[in-house]
């Protein structure tokens, strides 16, 4: 009898709901936006799927921005979720233009209502409280705000722009609010700091669903920093020493992140970033704070590692990381380990 072929997975994209009401902050919007819509483009360049489809809804089907453009053609908020689904609630202006300083306009009464009847049952849910929920809410700068007022945050660690941190903690008691961070995670809810903060947050969820190196690519193609809040865990080895706009540095980084295993001499690497061996080694402690060949070992020890939590037998994936067997291996893991992270110089 002939053996049928496995059942292909089918890919599901994730939907970001970008949730539009009069006066959000633009930036808020367009920064995270780009982000995703750049994530999309490059993960078919590489022949992949796009992850992102791109959704803007709100209570009413045009909305002025903070700068007075108007936004039109949003869909109406929906009723049903689709199977992956991210929320994004978007800032509004602070002081006396805030909403929560005057009578409640009814487009946030609308999406509070909204918010509470068809997000909060599946952001609660036993379901959604796995590793990799289903469901996600992202605020971004004041949008913590209505998520708290729509009594989305609970108990949960959140943060907000620095000036409505009061106002948030009176919104959502119980929350645990933290001041000075970019961006929190705390299980299904992301949020974010002020404005371009809303841009971390993007880059952090795209690393956690596409890859850090994707996302380093968004990070450069975007020309900003791949920057993490202070308390998230260090940077993946394919993000840092990225932190700076040297084109000839990024062009040999991402031949590296791309093909680890390569025989990566200081010549090849030099031939890549279009420098010679010498101008390349002085851009490398320049600009991304280690050695050319330190920053190969630091690339094969991560994959190598990725690779080992996937299930992978230990010779495999020191194989497919170019490492050159097993004492290389410890060695390589015992240098990175002693070796204090260092800071490009600025």
């Amino acid at each position: 009898m002939k053996k049928l072929a496995p059942a292909v997975a089918e890919h599901v994209l994730i939907e970001v709901l970008f949730v539009v009401l009069p006066n959000t902050l633009l930036l808020d919007l367009a920064g995270p936006a780009e982000a995703f819509r750049l994530a999309n483009q490059q993960s078919v360049a590489s022949g992949r799927a796009a992850p992102f489809k791109l959704r803007f809804v709100g209570p009413q089907g045009s909305s002025s921005t903070s700068v007075g453009l108007t936004l039109a053609a949003l869909e109406p908020l929906p009723t049903v979720l689709g199977q992956r689904t991210w929320v994004v609630l978007l800032g509004q202006p602070s002081g006396a233009e805030s909403p929560l300083l005057q009578p409640l306009p009814r487009a946030w009464s609308q999406t509070r209502l909204w918010l509470s009847r068809c997000v909060a049952p599946r952001l609660n849910s036993v379901a959604n409280a796995s590793n990799e929920p289903d469901l996600k809410l992202l605020t971004v700068c004041a949008g913590a705000l209505l998520a708290a007022d729509a009594g989305l945050i609970g108990t949960r660690q959140c943060t907000t722009h620095h000036q409505m941190l009061a106002e948030l903690q009176r919104l959502a008691p119980a929350a645990r609010v933290l001041a000075n961070r970019v961006f929190v995670i705390d299980g299904p809810l992301a949020s974010s700091a002020g404005i371009t903060a809303g841009i971390d947050l993007a880059l952090h969820l795209i690393s956690g669903e596409c890859g850090a190196a994707l996302a380093a690519l968004v990070a450069q193609v975007m020309v900003v920093y791949a920057r993490r809040g202070a308390g998230d865990p260090a940077l993946s080895p394919l993000l840092a020493g990225r932190q700076h706009l040297h084109a000839a540095v990024h062009r040999v980084q991402d031949a590296v992140s791309a093909q680890p295993a390569n025989p990566w001499g200081l010549a090849d690497m030099a031939a890549v970033g279009c420098v010679t061996s010498r101008h390349l080694a002085r851009l490398f402690v320049e600009h991304a704070g280690c050695t050319p060949r330190a920053y190969v070992a630091n690339i094969r020890v991560a994959l190598a590692e990725q690779l080992l939590t996937q299930g992978q037998a230990a010779s495999s994936a020191i194989e497919a990381a170019g490492i050159n067997g097993p004492r290389q291996w410890r060695r390589l893991r015992a240098q990175r380990r002693a070796t204090p992270a260092s800071s490009p110089a600025a």
